[in-house]
């Protein structure tokens, strides 16, 4: 009894001695965790929103500057206003001084045959002095005012262009964060295909789904590139699909609602997503840097399946984009005409 109760001690010290290094190894990372795929999308959106600010302060920027351009051009006119008024009382001061002034006119007012007469025109001189002034007065005050417009009006503006300076460079400074984080995607990306091994759909928070359209485009901002069926030095025969330039990084969207029936990497098409949809039809996302969804999810429209990149036979970062028969190589047909058909137009 004492015997077999030593023996089954020893299997447990020797049992527990087996699972230390399992105990003690670090847990295996997870991709709900923090990733250059995240990183990137975060990026892509704070960068879009600084440039969005950056865009409204340079507008704001062009409206005050007219505005200001439009009260110098004002205080200019009063400026000149004023210098006429100012001249024009010149003229009545020399006149006086060559007449003799306020004594000459009551010398000749004393001697006059009529004085009645004198005495009217002295009272219609004296109103055209006070009117004189009068509009002097007016002159000065529309100018101080214009004077106080402009100067709002350019300190205005010094804050604003400040302020677009300050927004163009929080734009620079993400754009630059955003390129370092997405040559380290691609880097994880290259060494994925090179291995042929994914690491698995990376799920990233975005937007909320449109509602109403049954397709959409595979990328939202994008230039057309290499077209179906074009010839190149990159392609075995004739190029089988419709090229997005896009960043690396940048969402890639399912076509349509279905079912993701192929997630694999390496080849020529690098990291590569298959979608079958409901009518029959299958689309091709390939040379991505990171997926976002795994083989059998099910997919809404416009749903992100993985973010482009360059993998693969690939000289930049772009999206090639299939529309085929079957989920192989050999049966696609050209995607412009197809989507254009479906109410989208590229």
């Amino acid at each position: 009894m004492g015997h077999q109760h030593r023996d089954w001690q020893r299997n447990l010290i020797v049992s527990l001695l087996c699972l230390l290094p399992a105990l003690a190894a670090p847990p295996a990372a997870a991709n709900d965790g923090p990733t250059a795929s995240a990183e990137v999308a975060r990026l892509f959106e704070e960068a879009a929103k600084a440039t969005q600010s950056y865009q409204r302060g340079l507008h704001a920027a062009e409206i005050e500057r007219a505005r200001t351009e439009r009260l110098q051009w004002r205080l200019a006119e009063h400026r000149r206003e004023l210098s006429d008024i100012h001249d024009k009382i010149g003229e009545v001061a020399r006149a006086q001084y060559r007449t003799g002034g306020n004594l000459a006119l009551t010398a000749r007012l004393l001697l006059a045959d009529e004085p009645e007469v004198m005495m009217r025109g002295w009272e219609l001189a004296w109103k055209a002095e006070l009117a004189v002034n009068r509009l002097l007065g007016q002159a000065k005050e529309a100018e101080r005012r214009a004077s106080q417009a402009e100067e709002r009006a350019r300190a205005a503006l010094l804050d604003l262009e400040a302020r677009t300076e300050r927004l163009a460079w929080l734009k620079q400074s993400i754009e630059t964060k955003l390129e370092s984080a997405q040559w380290t995607l691609q880097g994880e990306a290259n060494r994925s295909a090179a291995a042929g091994q994914c690491a698995g759909a990376v799920r990233l928070d975005e937007p909320p789904l449109p509602d109403g359209p049954n397709w959409v485009a595979p990328v939202e901002d994008y230039a057309l590139s290499a077209g179906f069926d074009s010839a190149g030095e990159r392609w075995a025969r004739r190029h089988t699909g419709q090229d997005f330039a896009v960043p690396i990084g940048t969402p890639v969207r399912s076509v349509g609602a279905g079912r993701v029936v192929s997630v694999s990497c390496g080849g020529g098409f690098g990291i590569q997503v298959v979608v079958e949809h409901d009518n029959g039809w299958y689309s091709q996302y390939a040379h991505l840097a990171a997926v976002t969804v795994d083989q059998g999810d099910w997919v809404r429209t416009g749903q992100w399946v993985g973010q482009a990149g360059t993998t693969g036979n690939s000289t930049g970062p772009h999206l090639h984009f299939e529309v085929r028969l079957t989920p192989y190589l050999g049966s696609g047909v050209d995607p412009v005409p197809w989507l254009r058909e479906r109410g989208v137009w590229l």
